[in-house]
């Protein structure tokens, strides 16, 4: 991210930066499109995810990881270049500003729509019915996650944790793991957004469906509400470049 640079005066070398700012901005663009989609792993105990849609997840999220290490080279090249050539690092660019507040990079505010998922309650047991039924399931936010994301979603959290583009959610046990930290229910999921748009999108979502109807058969929870305003932390992990073993 670089700035024209006055101090030389030089059309050449502002054309050049300008190119290599487009060109990050543009990058950058590409990881936000790979950001509307988590993974998760492990069985499907209710019939709302296909292989399909893995397979895509799997190879939108290689995609991120070359991306986002691509946009941390060409944004180190350009600070480069711009020191070489007498200035100084940009310090601030309108439209980077805006990739990294929707990639999660920075604190963002708005109105939202929030989503509570519950498990049934500990003494419902009713005859003949497997125990994995009255629980939430990796997939069960997963799916309500890719709605949120497909109806226009701006930023999400999870358990109050930014979602970014290398995001997954594993059951253990029990619990959820999510960026290393084990929660228990009740989960929930936010994003930041159109509310009528995101209501929409959860409400024609086959996934989420599916899970509301075993919420009513099965006295799981499911709660949704406007929030009419806001605010998201950064995401405060390691980034994508930064972290090794990404699946």
């Amino acid at each position: 991210m670089a700035g024209d640079d006055d101090s030389l005066g030089g059309r050449r070398s502002t054309r050049r930066q300008v190119s290599l700012s487009t060109l990050l901005v543009g990058v950058l663009a590409g990881v936000l499109i790979g950001a509307t989609a988590i993974t998760a792993q492990g069985s499907d105990l209710r019939p709302a995810r296909t292989s399909d849609v893995a397979q895509l997840v799997a190879e939108a999220e290689a995609r991120n990881l070359q991306l986002s290490q691509r946009a941390a080279e060409l944004r180190t090249e350009t600070d480069r270049l711009t020191v070489a050539q007498g200035g100084a690092p940009a310090s601030y660019d309108p439209d980077l500003d805006l990739a990294s507040r929707i990639a999660g990079l920075a604190a963002v505010k708005g109105p939202a729509v929030r989503v509570v998922l519950t498990d049934a309650p500990v003494d419902f047991t009713p005859p003949g019915v497997s125990g994995d039924l009255l629980v939430v399931h990796e997939q069960d936010i997963q799916n309500v996650v890719n709605a949120l994301w497909t109806a226009g979603a701006e930023a999400m959290t999870i358990q109050g944790q930014r979602v970014v583009s290398t995001t997954a959610v594993k059951c253990v046990g029990n619990t959820i793991v999510l960026h290393g930290t084990a929660y228990a229910p009740p989960y929930t999921v936010t994003a930041i957004g159109d509310p009528a748009l995101l209501e929409a999108g959860l409400a024609s979502n086959k996934g989420v469906q599916i899970y509301r109807q075993y919420a009513q058969a099965y006295q799981l929870g499911y709660e949704q509400q406007r929030l009419d305003q806001t605010t998201m932390p950064a995401y405060a992990g390691p980034l994508p470049q930064q972290a090794s073993g990404v699946r």
